[in-house]
């Protein structure tokens, strides 16, 4: 009987996925946002193909709304692996016309993310996007395979994927198609926690306890300090200095923070394994509908 445990089980699993990914595919990339999945992603991958460099670029949708912190690691993150960086900028999607600004109080630059993520594979001519998404963070996600294909329209069909048996993959495409790849799918956030505490991996320290201006809106508390996310005006009497931390971190204006003392790796494990909420439950982007990833997926989101 094995003595491998499941943390070396799932490291084993999603090396040889980013190395399928780089033997089956020309020209792939890794999406990372500073967010710790991605992070873990990209550290597996150093693994993977170690002592040589990446064999892929680190490519980051930038919405112009990201908490600084993140930005600061990201920069940081990239000289430390000597990765190529490649940015699309929400900006310029919007300054070209390309998609149009969310306007009110709960605008977001998260779904714009799409139009964006979508021209930088067409202008780059990806064939492969990593992605640090997991099958227990949301119901469209744990659709996904693997292997997840997307049309010439960068379009996602659930209904329609390929079968993976075993650890077949199959990364056939047509001209203009692509393909999602996701090595952490089988992944949870407990496991990343714990894999991020086996391996000593640095962190942002957004994810750890620290105090923050916030605004409680709709049972979010969202960020009020980056100035990105639009208060009304009887909401900016109520901004408050609490004590927080992230579990997720993506755009400031819909990313929701917990209340949270843990100061360490292992306080936010116990914290994680207390938790009664689900982590994409303090995004307010995951809120607009019920379907409402599944709806950005179908359309080319990550």
């Amino acid at each position: 009987m094995s003595d491998i445990t499941h943390l070396q089980f799932l490291e084993s699993e999603a090396i040889y996925i980013l190395r399928e990914t780089a033997a089956q595919f020309t020209k792939p990339a890794m999406l990372f946002s500073g967010g710790k999945d991605s992070i873990v992603m990209a550290w597996l991958a150093r693994k993977a193909f170690h002592p040589s460099k990446l064999p892929f670029p680190l490519l980051h949708i930038d919405t112009g709304h990201n908490f600084p912190e993140a930005m600061t690691y990201r920069d940081w993150f990239v000289k430390e692996v000597r990765a190529e960086l490649v940015v699309g900028s929400v900006q310029k999607s919007i300054d070209d016309g390309r998609v149009q600004e969310e306007r009110g109080h709960n605008a977001s630059r998260n779904k714009l993310q799409t139009v964006t993520l979508l021209d930088t594979i067409e202008e780059h001519q990806f064939d492969a996007c990593l992605g640090g998404g997991r099958r227990d963070e949301e119901k469209a996600r744990a659709k996904e395979r693997f292997f997840s294909h997307r049309d010439e329209f960068g379009q996602w069909d659930p209904k329609n994927q390929r079968p993976e048996l075993w650890n077949i993959f199959n990364g056939r495409k047509n001209f203009g198609e692509h393909f999602r790849v996701f090595p952490l799918s089988n992944w949870t956030e407990m496991d990343v926690w714990q894999y991020i505490r086996q391996e000593e991996i640095p962190l942002p320290n957004l994810y750890f306890t620290h105090q923050r201006r916030i605004i409680e809106r709709h049972g979010q508390l969202l960020d009020a300090e980056t100035g990105f996310v639009t208060l009304l005006e009887e909401e900016k009497a109520k901004v408050k200095e609490m004590t927080i931390r992230f579990r997720t971190v993506g755009d400031a204006t819909c990313t929701g923070a917990v209340l949270s003392d843990a100061k360490t790796i292992d306080e936010v494990v116990a914290e994680v394994a207390a938790a009664r909420q689900t982590e994409r439950g303090t995004r307010a982007d995951d809120k607009r509908s019920e379907t409402a990833m599944e709806d950005r997926k179908k359309e080319g989101y990550f």
